[in-house]
C-alpha cells in the first residue's frame, strides 16, 4: 500500500501543479472611437474589394493579376497547404497505427561432406521455403482527450497561417495600388515637363524672332535656351523614372517579361473615394494580422494544455495477427496466431523535464498574448493615423487646386503680355516657375491622398474576403 502511494505521489503532485497554470486574458482595451473625421456611412464601400472604389479598370485588373500570380501570395498559399497537411498528419497519430508485412525466403542447401541428415523438420541439404505475414496494430487509448486538444491546436495553427496568407494578399494589393498611383503621378509630371519644354521652345522661338528684328537683345534667347535644355533633361529623367515604376508594377502583377509599353498609366488622378466609418470592434473582426495573433494565442494555449496532460499516464493497446508457413524436404508446417497486448506508462523520472517544458510553453503562451495586445494597439494607431492624415491630405489638395488655377491664369496673362511686348522676360519666367511649382505640389498632394486612401483601407482590414475565409476549414 505504501509502495502504491509512493508511486502515485508524483502523479498527484504533477496533476495539481499542471492544473494551476492558466494563461492571462489579453488586455485589448481601446478608446471608444477614432479621433478622426467621420467617413462615409458604414457599408458605403466594400472593403473586401476596396480597389474597385477607385473606378479604375486598369488598377482592378492589376490587383487581380497580382493576387493570382505574385510569388509572395503563392508562397503564402503553399504555407497554408503545408499547415493543413501537417494538421492531418498530427491527428493521425492518435488513431490506430499498424502496417501489414509479408515476407518470403527460399534457401537451397547442398551438403559437401559429412553425414547426411534428412528427418522431418531438419535436413542438411535440399530446398526450404518460409512464408510469413503479420499485421500488428498499436493504438494509444486517449482517456484525457489529447487528440481533440491536439486537433484544436493544429486548427489554430492553420488559422494563424491562413490569416498570414490573407495578410500577404492585403499587402500585395496595397503595394500594387500604391505603385500604380505613383506611376500615374510620374505620368502627370512627365506630361507637365513635356508641356514646359514645349512652352520653352515657343518662348525661345519668339525671343529669337524678337532679337532678329531688334526688339529684344539676343541674351534673352540665350537665357531661354538654357531653360529649354533643362526642361528637355527633366523630360528624359521622368521618362526613365516612369519606365522603372511600370516595370515594378508588372513584376508585382506577375507579368515580368512583358514590355512596359503594355502598361498605360494615364497622366491624371481622380478624387480619392470615401472611406467607410469604422469602430474598433469592426477593426478587430477584419484585420488579418489581428486574427493571426488571436490564432497564435489559441494555438499556444492548447499546446500548454497538452504540456499539462503530458504528466498523465499513457495507455497503449497492441493487438496483432500473424500467419507463417514453412516448407522443407519431407516436412511442412503452417500456423496462424493472434496477440492482444497492452502497456501503460506513467512519467516519474521525466517529471522535471516535463515541468521545464511546460514552463517554457507557458512563457510562449504569455508571449503570444502580449503580441496580440500589441497587434491590436498598433492596428488602432495605424487606422487612426491614416484617417487623420487622409483628411489633412484632402484639405491640402483643395488648397493647391485653388492656388494652381490662380497661378495658371497669372502665367497665361504674363505670356500674352510678353508676346505683345508688355511684359519683360524675367516677369514671365518667374510667373511660369511659380505656376509649375504649385502644380507640382498639387500633383504630389493628389497622389499622396490616393496612396493614403490605400493605407486607410489596409488599416481598416480591407482587401480580403473575411466572410468566405471564415467558413469551415
Amino acid at each position: 500500500m505504501r509502495f502504491a502511494a509512493f508511486c502515485l505521489a508524483p502523479l498527484v503532485l504533477a496533476t495539481l501543479s499542471a492544473c494551476a497554470a492558466h494563461p492571462r486574458a489579453a488586455d485589448v482595451r481601446l478608446p471608444g472611437g477614432y479621433e478622426a473625421p467621420a467617413g462615409a456611412p458604414p457599408g458605403a464601400i466594400a472593403l473586401d474589394t476596396w480597389w474597385t472604389a477607385f473606378d479604375d479598370a486598369e488598377l482592378t485588373s492589376l490587383v487581380e493579376q497580382a493576387l493570382a500570380r505574385n510569388p509572395d501570395v503563392r508562397t503564402a498559399r503553399s504555407r497554408l497547404d503545408e499547415a493543413r497537411a501537417q494538421r492531418s498528419a498530427g491527428i493521425f497519430q492518435y488513431l490506430p497505427q499498424g502496417d501489414a508485412r509479408a515476407a518470403f525466403n527460399k534457401t537451397r542447401t547442398e551438403q559437401i561432406s559429412g553425414t547426411v541428415a534428412n528427418i522431418p523438420g531438419f535436413s542438411t541439404s535440399g530446398t526450404s521455403e518460409r512464408y510469413s505475414a503479420t499485421f500488428d496494430v498499436s493504438w494509444e487509448v486517449d482517456p484525457w482527450g489529447r487528440g481533440f486538444i491536439a486537433y484544436d491546436a493544429a486548427t489554430a495553427e492553420v488559422d494563424r497561417v491562413r490569416f498570414g496568407y490573407e495578410a500577404a494578399r492585403a499587402l500585395v494589393a496595397s503595394n500594387v495600388a500604391d505603385a500604380w498611383f505613383l506611376a500615374r503621378g510620374l505620368a502627370i509630371q512627365l506630361a507637365d515637363a513635356q508641356q514646359t519644354a514645349r512652352i520653352q521652345q515657343e518662348l525661345y522661338d519668339a525671343a529669337t524672332k524678337r532679337a532678329q528684328v531688334g526688339i529684344s537683345p539676343t541674351s534673352e534667347a540665350d537665357r531661354i535656351a538654357g531653360e529649354l535644355s533643362q526642361a528637355k533633361a527633366n523630360v528624359t529623367q521622368l521618362e526613365a523614372q516612369l519606365q522603372v515604376q511600370k516595370r515594378a508594377i508588372l513584376i508585382l502583377a506577375g507579368r515580368v517579361i512583358e514590355p512596359t509599353a503594355n502598361l498605360n498609366a494615364p497622366p491624371q488622378v481622380g478624387q480619392p473615394p470615401a472611406v467607410p466609418a469604422a469602430i474598433p470592434s469592426e477593426l478587430l473582426e477584419r484585420r488579418p494580422d489581428i486574427r493571426q495573433a488571436q490564432a497564435a494565442v489559441r494555438s499556444n494555449t492548447r499546446q500548454e494544455t497538452l504540456a499539462n496532460l503530458a504528466f498523465f499516464p499513457s495507455f497503449i493497446l497492441s493487438p496483432g495477427l500473424g500467419w507463417s508457413k514453412i516448407v522443407q524436404p519431407n516436412f511442412s508446417s503452417e500456423t496462424s496466431s493472434w496477440t492482444l497486448g497492452g502497456s501503460a506508462m506513467q512519467p516519474v523520472l521525466s517529471i522535471p523535464r516535463l515541468l521545464a517544458e511546460r514552463k517554457a510553453q507557458s512563457a510562449r503562451t504569455e508571449q503570444a498574448v502580449t503580441a496580440y495586445e500589441k497587434t491590436v494597439q498598433t492596428a488602432f494607431q495605424e487606422a487612426e493615423n491614416a484617417l487623420v492624415t487622409l483628411d489633412s491630405d484632402k484639405r491640402r489638395v483643395a488648397e493647391f487646386t485653388d492656388g494652381e488655377a490662380r497661378s495658371r491664369r497669372a502665367f497665361e496673362a504674363a505670356r500674352i503680355g510678353y508676346d505683345r511686348g508688355l511684359t519683360d522676360l524675367n516677369t514671365l519666367l518667374q510667373t511660369e516657375e511659380s505656376w509649375r511649382q504649385i502644380r507640382t505640389q498639387l500633383t504630389a498632394a493628389q497622389v499622396q491622398a490616393l496612396r493614403r486612401t490605400v493605407q486607410v483601407y489596409k488599416a481598416l482590414g480591407g482587401g480580403w474576403p473575411a466572410q468566405t475565409y471564415a467558413q469551415a476549414r
